[in-house]
């Protein structure tokens, strides 16, 4: 009987240690896999261009370390409170290019360059700094066409008495930081002037092609605004 017992404590004694044994691996294993990856902020679906990013937007996941680069957020914190510059895909890092604090600015290769009146045939009334806007070419002498593929970001608007244009009981800029839609709709319907001048974000390029195709004077812009300035996406 004796014997019996023993042997049954000297089992529990080994499935005990054998388990201990494994729990220490686990812990090992554990901490191994810490060390060799990292987090970083991904969307948690797709979300569209102009976007203000919020906790609700956004989750931590872990990636291996060899796939981590230097332009991936690792803190939400940083990445909350930021603007995308172009559409995000879910569970994709969050890249630094892609997103911006000072949409106004020019950015990367941009500078910011004020239209000569001479070379713009008319401007939508509802254009406000901050806006995307297509940009058209009427000329004379050949068919009208798109001047440029993509959308072009509004640095600024102002009046013939050098004053931007906005609402100042209701600023644009501060309803679009908020992602307040019917606060940037009421600021355009109750803005403080006409358009005398406009100030686009272009790269070299695209300046220099705008004042090739104008400087002759039988080219015109049309500058229009793009609807996808205002969207639920941004609330």
């Amino acid at each position: 009987m004796n014997r019996r017992r023993q042997a049954t404590i000297s089992l529990s004694a080994a499935v005990l240690s054998g388990l201990l044994v494994y729990g220490v691996y686990l812990l090992q294993l554990r901490q191994i896999q810490l060390q060799e990856t990292t987090e970083v902020v991904v969307p948690k679906l797709f979300v569209s261009v102009g976007t203000k990013l919020t906790s609700d937007h956004l989750k931590i996941v872990t990636l291996p370390r060899s796939a981590i680069t230097s332009e991936m957020i690792t803190d939400l914190e940083e990445a909350i409170g930021l603007e995308t510059s172009v559409p995000l895909g879910g569970d994709e890092p969050l890249l630094r290019w892609k997103v911006d604090k000072y949409r106004l600015l020019p950015g990367a290769g941009q500078s910011t360059f004020q239209i000569p009146r001479e070379y713009v045939k008319s401007v939508s009334n509802g254009i406000r700094a901050g806006d995307e806007v297509v940009v058209y070419l009427s000329d004379d002498s050949t068919a009208s066409r798109k001047l440029y593929t993509d959308s072009i970001r509004v640095a600024g608007v102002k009046t013939a008495a050098n004053l931007e244009i906005d609402n100042p009981k209701n600023p644009n800029l501060l309803s679009m930081a908020s992602g307040d839609k019917e606060g940037m709709y009421a600021s355009r319907r109750d803005a403080n002037g006409t358009i005398d001048s406009i100030n686009l974000n272009l790269t070299e390029e695209q300046w220099l092609m705008l004042d090739s195709a104008c400087k002759g004077g039988s080219a015109k812009l049309v500058i229009a605004f793009q609807a996808s300035s205002i969207k639920e996406g941004e609330r």
